[in-house]
Protein backbone atom coordinates (compact mmCIF):
# COMPACT_ATOMS: atom_id res chain seq x y z
CA UNK A 1 0.00 0.00 0.00
CA UNK A 2 1.29 3.56 -0.71
CA UNK A 3 2.35 5.56 2.44
CA UNK A 4 -0.14 8.33 1.60
CA UNK A 5 -3.05 6.00 2.33
CA UNK A 6 -1.25 3.73 4.36
CA UNK A 7 -3.84 3.78 8.05
CA UNK A 8 -7.06 4.51 5.60
CA UNK A 9 -8.41 0.95 6.10
CA UNK A 10 -10.42 -0.61 3.78
CA UNK A 11 -11.10 1.48 0.56
CA UNK A 12 -13.34 1.34 -3.01
CA UNK A 13 -11.38 2.06 -5.59
CA UNK A 14 -12.82 2.84 -8.68
CA UNK A 15 -11.57 2.19 -12.12
CA UNK A 16 -13.22 5.52 -13.83
CA UNK A 17 -13.24 7.79 -17.22
CA UNK A 18 -15.07 6.06 -18.82
CA UNK A 19 -17.17 8.72 -19.12
CA UNK A 20 -16.00 11.24 -16.75
CA UNK A 21 -19.36 11.84 -15.76
CA UNK A 22 -20.56 8.17 -15.46
CA UNK A 23 -17.34 8.42 -12.81
CA UNK A 24 -18.83 11.12 -10.86
CA UNK A 25 -22.37 9.87 -11.43
CA UNK A 26 -21.04 6.68 -9.54
CA UNK A 27 -19.11 8.94 -6.69
CA UNK A 28 -22.28 10.83 -6.24
CA UNK A 29 -24.65 7.74 -5.93
CA UNK A 30 -22.06 5.81 -3.69
CA UNK A 31 -22.58 9.32 -1.40
CA UNK A 32 -26.32 8.98 -1.57
CA UNK A 33 -26.71 5.45 -0.72
CA UNK A 34 -24.34 5.55 2.44
CA UNK A 35 -26.30 5.92 5.54
CA UNK A 36 -23.96 8.82 7.58
CA UNK A 37 -23.93 11.13 9.93
CA UNK A 38 -21.14 13.02 9.71
CA UNK A 39 -18.45 13.37 7.29
CA UNK A 40 -16.48 11.00 8.56
CA UNK A 41 -19.64 7.99 8.38
CA UNK A 42 -18.97 7.61 4.52
CA UNK A 43 -17.18 5.12 2.33
CA UNK A 44 -13.87 5.61 1.75
CA UNK A 45 -13.26 6.20 -2.06
CA UNK A 46 -10.62 6.80 -4.61
CA UNK A 47 -11.18 6.94 -8.01
CA UNK A 48 -8.97 6.45 -11.04
CA UNK A 49 -10.60 9.09 -13.39
CA UNK A 50 -8.26 9.04 -16.50
CA UNK A 51 -10.10 9.26 -19.37
CA UNK A 52 -7.33 8.87 -21.79
CA UNK A 53 -8.31 4.76 -21.89
CA UNK A 54 -9.22 4.09 -25.94
CA UNK A 55 -12.59 4.36 -26.50
CA UNK A 56 -14.51 0.49 -25.69
CA UNK A 57 -16.89 1.04 -28.41
CA UNK A 58 -15.29 1.94 -31.01
CA UNK A 59 -12.88 -1.22 -30.32
CA UNK A 60 -15.92 -3.57 -30.16
CA UNK A 61 -16.78 -2.46 -33.68
CA UNK A 62 -13.30 -2.66 -35.10
CA UNK A 63 -12.44 1.13 -35.48
CA UNK A 64 -10.06 1.97 -32.33
CA UNK A 65 -7.39 -0.06 -30.32
CA UNK A 66 -7.86 -2.31 -27.00
CA UNK A 67 -8.87 -0.61 -24.08
CA UNK A 68 -7.69 -3.48 -22.16
CA UNK A 69 -4.05 -2.17 -21.42
CA UNK A 70 -4.38 1.12 -20.63
CA UNK A 71 -7.45 -0.68 -18.28
CA UNK A 72 -4.95 -2.90 -16.89
CA UNK A 73 -2.81 0.19 -16.06
CA UNK A 74 -5.31 1.86 -13.72
CA UNK A 75 -6.30 -1.26 -11.64
CA UNK A 76 -2.53 -1.87 -11.51
CA UNK A 77 -2.96 1.95 -9.69
CA UNK A 78 -5.41 1.06 -7.47
CA UNK A 79 -4.15 -2.20 -6.28
CA UNK A 80 -0.91 -0.70 -5.38
CA UNK A 81 -2.93 1.94 -3.44
CA UNK A 82 -4.16 -0.89 -1.08
CA UNK A 83 -7.85 -0.91 -2.87
CA UNK A 84 -9.99 -3.27 -0.76
CA UNK A 85 -12.41 -4.00 -3.99
CA UNK A 86 -12.76 -2.20 -7.39
CA UNK A 87 -16.01 -0.67 -9.13
CA UNK A 88 -15.77 -0.35 -13.05
CA UNK A 89 -18.81 2.32 -14.00
CA UNK A 90 -18.66 1.49 -16.99
CA UNK A 91 -20.50 -1.55 -18.84
CA UNK A 92 -19.04 -1.83 -21.73
CA UNK A 93 -15.57 -2.28 -20.00
CA UNK A 94 -17.49 -5.71 -18.51
CA UNK A 95 -16.48 -7.30 -21.21
CA UNK A 96 -13.26 -7.57 -19.97
CA UNK A 97 -14.08 -8.40 -16.16
CA UNK A 98 -12.58 -11.53 -16.44
CA UNK A 99 -8.65 -10.80 -17.68
CA UNK A 100 -9.44 -7.19 -15.53
CA UNK A 101 -10.19 -9.71 -12.55
CA UNK A 102 -6.97 -12.31 -13.08
CA UNK A 103 -5.00 -9.01 -13.27
CA UNK A 104 -6.27 -7.55 -9.67
CA UNK A 105 -4.95 -8.09 -5.75
CA UNK A 106 -8.46 -6.31 -4.92
CA UNK A 107 -11.66 -8.47 -5.91
CA UNK A 108 -13.31 -6.48 -8.32
CA UNK A 109 -17.63 -5.38 -8.18
CA UNK A 110 -19.48 -6.86 -11.34
CA UNK A 111 -22.16 -4.32 -12.27
CA UNK A 112 -24.05 -6.97 -13.90
CA UNK A 113 -24.62 -8.72 -10.42
CA UNK A 114 -25.66 -5.72 -8.55
CA UNK A 115 -28.35 -4.69 -10.93
CA UNK A 116 -29.74 -8.19 -11.09
CA UNK A 117 -29.94 -8.09 -7.39
CA UNK A 118 -31.41 -4.47 -7.70
CA UNK A 119 -33.74 -5.72 -10.19
CA UNK A 120 -34.74 -9.22 -7.92
CA UNK A 121 -35.63 -6.93 -5.18
CA UNK A 122 -38.37 -5.16 -7.03
CA UNK A 123 -41.51 -6.61 -8.01
CA UNK A 124 -41.84 -9.53 -10.47
CA UNK A 125 -41.57 -8.37 -13.76
CA UNK A 126 -40.97 -10.87 -16.90
CA UNK A 127 -39.76 -8.69 -19.58
CA UNK A 128 -37.53 -5.53 -19.48
CA UNK A 129 -35.97 -3.03 -21.51
CA UNK A 130 -32.03 -3.40 -21.78
CA UNK A 131 -30.24 -0.24 -22.35
CA UNK A 132 -26.72 -0.72 -22.97
CA UNK A 133 -24.13 -0.97 -25.86
CA UNK A 134 -24.30 -2.95 -28.58
CA UNK A 135 -20.91 -4.12 -27.50
CA UNK A 136 -22.54 -4.82 -23.41
CA UNK A 137 -25.27 -6.75 -25.81
CA UNK A 138 -23.10 -9.10 -27.53
CA UNK A 139 -21.21 -9.68 -24.71
CA UNK A 140 -24.73 -10.90 -23.18
CA UNK A 141 -23.95 -11.05 -19.56
CA UNK A 142 -27.25 -8.86 -18.95
CA UNK A 143 -29.56 -11.30 -20.77
CA UNK A 144 -27.68 -14.43 -19.17
CA UNK A 145 -28.60 -12.73 -15.65
CA UNK A 146 -31.79 -12.42 -16.43
CA UNK A 147 -32.73 -15.51 -18.46
CA UNK A 148 -31.59 -17.05 -15.08
CA UNK A 149 -34.47 -15.31 -13.26
CA UNK A 150 -37.25 -16.53 -16.18
CA UNK A 151 -36.75 -12.56 -17.44
CA UNK A 152 -36.62 -11.53 -21.19
CA UNK A 153 -34.70 -8.55 -22.15
CA UNK A 154 -35.68 -6.28 -25.00
CA UNK A 155 -33.11 -4.32 -26.61
CA UNK A 156 -33.15 -1.34 -29.36
CA UNK A 157 -33.07 -2.58 -33.02
CA UNK A 158 -29.88 -1.64 -35.04
CA UNK A 159 -31.58 1.60 -36.66
CA UNK A 160 -32.62 2.80 -33.13
CA UNK A 161 -29.01 2.03 -32.26
CA UNK A 162 -27.91 4.08 -34.81
CA UNK A 163 -30.19 7.29 -34.83
CA UNK A 164 -30.64 7.58 -30.97
CA UNK A 165 -29.04 5.01 -28.49
CA UNK A 166 -25.11 6.19 -29.75
CA UNK A 167 -24.78 9.24 -30.82
CA UNK A 168 -26.72 10.48 -26.98
CA UNK A 169 -24.16 8.31 -25.43
CA UNK A 170 -21.47 10.63 -27.21
CA UNK A 171 -23.92 13.27 -26.48
CA UNK A 172 -23.10 12.76 -22.93
CA UNK A 173 -19.24 12.59 -23.37
CA UNK A 174 -19.69 15.69 -25.02
CA UNK A 175 -21.65 17.40 -22.21
CA UNK A 176 -24.80 17.67 -23.86
CA UNK A 177 -27.02 16.72 -21.58
CA UNK A 178 -29.92 18.11 -23.79
CA UNK A 179 -29.56 16.23 -26.30
CA UNK A 180 -28.97 13.35 -24.81
CA UNK A 181 -31.63 12.89 -22.97
CA UNK A 182 -34.31 13.37 -26.00
CA UNK A 183 -32.27 10.68 -28.14
CA UNK A 184 -31.68 8.11 -25.06
CA UNK A 185 -35.37 8.95 -24.16
CA UNK A 186 -36.84 8.01 -27.26
CA UNK A 187 -34.75 4.60 -27.27
CA UNK A 188 -36.16 4.03 -23.85
CA UNK A 189 -39.60 4.71 -24.93
CA UNK A 190 -39.55 2.14 -28.09
CA UNK A 191 -38.69 -0.11 -25.13
CA UNK A 192 -41.33 0.84 -23.20
CA UNK A 193 -43.90 0.50 -26.57
CA UNK A 194 -42.78 -3.17 -26.95
CA UNK A 195 -43.75 -4.15 -23.81
CA UNK A 196 -40.69 -3.24 -21.44
CA UNK A 197 -42.30 -3.64 -17.79
CA UNK A 198 -39.02 -2.20 -16.30
CA UNK A 199 -35.85 -0.33 -17.92
CA UNK A 200 -32.50 -1.69 -16.47
CA UNK A 201 -29.94 1.45 -17.38
CA UNK A 202 -27.09 -0.74 -18.45
CA UNK A 203 -24.65 2.03 -20.17
CA UNK A 204 -23.53 4.46 -17.09
CA UNK A 205 -23.99 7.04 -19.61
CA UNK A 206 -27.62 6.87 -19.65
CA UNK A 207 -28.39 7.84 -16.17
CA UNK A 208 -27.00 11.27 -16.62
CA UNK A 209 -29.66 11.50 -19.90
CA UNK A 210 -32.87 10.46 -18.60
CA UNK A 211 -32.75 12.09 -14.79
CA UNK A 212 -33.10 15.20 -16.92
CA UNK A 213 -36.57 13.81 -18.51
CA UNK A 214 -39.95 13.46 -16.20
CA UNK A 215 -39.96 9.74 -14.99
CA UNK A 216 -43.07 9.30 -15.44
CA UNK A 217 -43.52 9.27 -19.12
CA UNK A 218 -41.33 5.83 -18.98
CA UNK A 219 -41.34 2.47 -17.04
CA UNK A 220 -39.74 2.16 -13.45
CA UNK A 221 -36.03 2.42 -13.52
CA UNK A 222 -33.51 0.13 -12.38
CA UNK A 223 -30.42 2.32 -12.60
CA UNK A 224 -27.19 0.02 -12.64
CA UNK A 225 -24.37 2.22 -11.47
CA UNK A 226 -26.87 3.01 -8.72
CA UNK A 227 -26.70 -0.96 -8.02
CA UNK A 228 -22.99 -0.67 -8.02
CA UNK A 229 -23.15 2.27 -5.42
CA UNK A 230 -25.01 0.14 -3.22
CA UNK A 231 -22.86 -2.74 -3.95
CA UNK A 232 -19.85 -0.90 -3.12
CA UNK A 233 -21.53 0.53 -0.24
CA UNK A 234 -22.35 -3.25 1.43
CA UNK A 235 -18.67 -4.03 0.84
CA UNK A 236 -17.40 -1.43 2.80
CA UNK A 237 -20.58 -2.09 5.58
CA UNK A 238 -19.03 -5.76 5.94
CA UNK A 239 -15.14 -4.77 5.99
CA UNK A 240 -15.22 -1.76 7.79
CA UNK A 241 -14.63 -2.43 11.54
CA UNK A 242 -14.81 0.78 13.40
CA UNK A 243 -12.38 0.91 16.80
Amino acid sequence: MSAAFAGLGPFVGVLGGMGPLATVDLLAKIIEETPATFDQDHVPVVAHNVAQIPDRQRFVAGTGPSPLPAMLAGIARLDAIGAGCIAIPCNTAHIWFDELAAGSRAPLIHIADAAAEDLHDGAPVTRVGLLATQGTLRAAFYQNRFAARGILALTNSDEEFDTLFTPGCYAVKAGDLPRAARLLGEAAAHLAERGAERLVLACTEVPPALARLDATTLPPQVDATRALARACVRWWQEHHHPA
